[in-house]
């Protein structure tokens, strides 16, 4: 997705990370198309797999991994592999089906203490796509 001003209008939609890669650009517009949503931002959680100083790191939610690119600002947090993560921010496809889909982090939260959290993501994300998503594809 081009850099161009994000649509605060659009959802982020609650997802798993394979769901990403059936995202299809929109033609014309600065927004990307799942379950007949429009989307800028995605909203994930999953266990970081890596970190690095630089700002790179794997998300994995148990149903694929996606590269995230955290900003100065929010990398200040001690960010570190084994933490169970929720974060939002625009989605950018996969060039190519061996890169990992790629989130820009507008935030991000550390969700390790309290281990409910990762067992309610499964439920948000079945209720988000029975009561939202599947409504729009019929």
């Amino acid at each position: 997705m081009a850099k161009a001003s994000m649509d605060y209008e659009l959802a982020a939609l609650k997802l798993f990370s394979a769901q990403l890669r059936g995202a299809k650009q929109e033609p014309h517009v600065n927004a990307l198309c799942l379950f007949g949503i429009r989307f800028q931002r995605a909203w994930l959680q999953g266990v970081l797999v890596s970190a690095s100083d630089q700002g790179r790191f794997l998300l994995d939610d148990g149903s694929d991994v996606v590269e995230l690119t955290v900003p100065p600002l929010l990398a200040q947090s001690q960010w570190k592999a084994g933490q169970y993560v929720m974060v939002v921010g625009p989605y950018t496809p996969s060039k190519s089906g061996d890169e990992f889909p790629s989130v820009l982090a507008q935030k991000m939260v550390d969700l390790s203490s309290h281990p409910d959290r990762e067992s309610m993501w499964y439920l948000e994300v079945i209720e988000a796509h029975k009561l939202f998503y599947l409504n729009n594809l019929t």
